[in-house]
């Protein structure tokens, strides 16, 4: 991922002023949910812990699902690059999956946040599935779609049943593994 792309909310282009507002905001956005919880996050007390205006936040992000939705965008694209034949599927998936796991106030929003319906966060779960398929295909070392499509399902359906409650970021990364395992041809 390029730095713009890290730092490019889904709304425009930022300069570093604007940008630096963004990443206070973002960071704010983390404390206030190990604070209140997604139920008691608002983009007010957001902005308010940021020490920014409320109009100001709310001239980045349309909604605390769009805030929530921008700070996931930008853990995935603060990872590293995955090295083609070097870092294997189960891995990527891995890393995805732990990628929010050692805050679970913020891992449950992000589920909720991101089956959101405002316009900014599906224009941004079009970008962050785009990036885990480019980050799995990388791994996978080639477009092979019907592979593809198993591992984003079995992802997908890994977030939803880890952000429902029934396992943990944690082992839902194992079982990602595991899932990973299955699907790809052995190498024989």
């Amino acid at each position: 991922m390029s730095r713009e792309l890290t730092t490019e909310p889904t709304r425009r282009r930022l300069t570093e002023r604007q940008a630096d507002t963004v990443r206070r905001l973002t960071d704010a956005a983390v404390a206030e949910l190990r604070d209140a919880g997604y139920e008691g996050l608002t983009v007010r007390n957001v902005a308010r812990r940021a020490g920014v205006a409320p109009a100001t936040a709310y001239t980045y992000f349309a909604s605390k699902n769009h805030l929530i939705t921008e700070v996931f965008w930008r853990r995935l694209g603060a990872l590293p690059p995955v090295d083609p034949g070097v870092t294997g599927v189960a891995a990527v998936l891995r890393e995805i999956a732990l990628l929010v796991s050692d805050e679970p106030e913020l891992a449950a929003a992000c589920t909720t946040a991101m089956l959101g319906t405002d316009p900014d966060v599906r224009e941004l779960r079009i970008r962050i599935g785009l990036a885990i398929r480019e980050r799995l295909r990388a791994a996978l070392g080639r477009d092979d779609p019907k592979v593809l499509g198993a591992l984003e399902l079995a992802y997908a359906g890994a977030l939803v049943h880890a952000g429902m409650g029934y396992t943990s970021y944690a082992r839902m990364a194992d079982r990602l593994a595991e899932t990973a395992e299955l699907i790809l041809p052995d190498p024989e």
